[in-house]
C-alpha cells in the first residue's frame, strides 16, 4: 500500500528553534507571528529585518530571537501559522463523520480561500521571482505549507480508502491532483495579475465541479 504521507530528504538545515529556558510568553509569540505574516508577503523575505518584525510586534529584537532562532525559522513558522489559520488540520481529521462529498467541499473551499488570499499570492510570487528567494528558502516554504497540506490530505484520503469509500491506488498523486484542480485557471490568472478576486458564486461553482470530478474518478463503485 502506498504511504499517503509524502516525504523528502532535507538538503538544508532545519530552522533553528529557541533553546530551553523560562516559559515563553505566548502573547508575544502570537504578536511576532502576526507581524511576520503581514510583513513577509508585503516586503519580501530579504526586505524584512528582525528589527522591523520586533517594532511591528511591539517587542524587543531579543524577544524575537528568543522565540525564533533566526529569520528563516520565523518565516517557516509564519507560513505554517497562516496555513493553520485558514486551513486548519481539523478539516482533515480521520474520525470526522458525515458525507465524504461535504468534507471534500469544505477542504476545497478552505484551500482555495488560502491560496487566493493576498498574502498567499504575494508569497507565491516571491518564491518564483528570480532573486527574491534562494533554493533553501523555497524548500522551507514548501515544507511549511504545500508539503504539510498534501500529507495531511493524503492521510485523510487513505482513511477513506480503508473505510471503503474511495478506490485510489496512488494516494499522494490523487492528493496532488485534487489541489491542482482546485487552483484551476482562476488561481493562475490571479498569480499573473489578470483578474481580481473572483465572485463567490463563480468560485463555488468551480469548486463543486472539481469535487464532483474527483469523486467520479475515485469514488468506490
Amino acid at each position: 500500500m502506498v504511504n499517503p504521507v509524502a516525504t523528502s530528504s532535507r538538503s538544508v538545515a532545519a530552522p533553528k528553534v529557541s533553546g530551553p529556558g523560562r516559559p515563553k510568553d505566548l502573547g508575544k509569540r502570537a504578536a511576532i507571528l502576526d507581524a511576520a505574516k503581514r510583513l513577509f508577503p508585503k516586503e519580501g523575505f530579504a526586505g524584512v529585518s528582525m528589527d522591523q518584525i520586533a517594532a511591528e510586534a511591539g517587542v524587543s529584537k531579543l524577544t524575537v530571537y528568543s522565540h525564533f532562532g533566526d529569520k528563516e525559522a520565523l518565516f517557516f513558522a509564519a507560513v505554517q501559522a497562516k496555513c493553520d489559520e485558514m486551513l486548519p488540520l481539523d478539516l482533515f481529521a480521520h474520525e470526522l463523520k458525515g458525507p465524504l462529498e461535504a468534507q471534500l467541499k469544505a477542504i476545497a473551499r478552505a484551500f482555495f480561500a488560502l491560496v487566493s488570499s493576498d498574502e498567499a499570492i504575494s508569497t507565491h510570487r516571491m518564491m518564483i521571482t528570480p532573486g527574491n528567494a534562494d533554493d533553501p528558502l523555497r524548500k522551507l516554504f514548501w515544507e511549511a505549507g504545500p508539503q504539510r497540506t498534501h500529507a495531511a490530505f493524503g492521510a485523510f484520503l487513505q482513511s477513506r480508502v480503508e473505510a471503503g469509500e474511495l478506490d485510489i491506488r496512488d494516494v499522494p498523486r490523487a492528493a496532488e491532483q485534487f489541489f491542482s484542480l482546485i487552483k484551476g485557471e482562476i488561481h493562475g490568472r490571479m498569480m499573473c495579475g489578470l483578474c481580481a478576486r473572483p465572485e463567490r458564486g463563480d468560485v463555488n461553482a468551480h469548486l463543486d465541479a472539481t469535487v464532483d470530478m474527483f469523486l467520479r474518478a475515485y469514488a468506490k463503485r
